[in-house]
């Protein structure tokens, strides 16, 4: 049992560190901050097919803490409540949800769709949210701005992100390492 979790700890580890250096590749970057990378959600969206929500969460939170030290986020000059406000929506929140792939754990190719869209969407509704929030006090709609914004780099990654997983997981050795959790 005790190799067991040390074993999954080290997936888990190797999984989120390959996330972390996909990320810091940048097929295209906005202005304000989001990006494309080449599959960097991968492999953290891998870990709920692989070993389910706990360490989906666990994961996901890991990798979002990695993201905000490595962000620019406290060189915006935003407020203390729209800081705060970006911190959790733009970082924490946006990065742990991708952990909702856990709970398709053995659901199958239409389980692994399902939770990468559900990953990826919720992600786009924490960045939506803090843009609204970071755009509300300027004379555009707030609204429509964090829509197309964000949408613009989420939208690809998104489809990306899809492909790749829907790749890796019919690959027969893969498909192996997720059903024998």
């Amino acid at each position: 049992m005790k190799n067991q979790k040390l074993h999954i700890m080290v997936e888990c580890a190797i999984l989120i560190a390959l996330s972390f250096v996909l990320s810091l590749f940048k097929l295209f970057e906005m202005p304000f901050g989001g990006s494309v990378t080449p599959l960097s959600m991968l492999p953290v969206c891998l870990i709920g097919f692989m070993h389910g929500p706990k360490w989906s969460f666990g994961s996901a939170f890991i990798f979002s803490l990695l993201q905000l030290i490595s962000g620019q986020v406290f060189s915006w000059g935003l407020s203390p409540l729209v800081l705060v406000v970006c911190i959790l929506a733009d970082y924490i929140f946006a990065f742990t949800v991708l952990g909702v792939t856990g709970f398709f754990k053995g659901k199958g190719n239409k389980g692994i769709i399902l939770g990468v869209v559900l990953a990826v969407f919720l992600r786009f509704v924490c960045h939506y949210i803090s843009g609204c929030t970071i755009w509300a006090s300027t004379e555009m709609n707030p609204y429509l701005y964090s829509l197309l914004y964000n949408g613009a780099y989420m939208l690809p990654e998104c489809v990306f992100t899809l492909i790749g997983t829907i790749v890796i997981c019919n690959i027969p050795a893969f498909k192996k390492i997720i059903d024998r959790q």
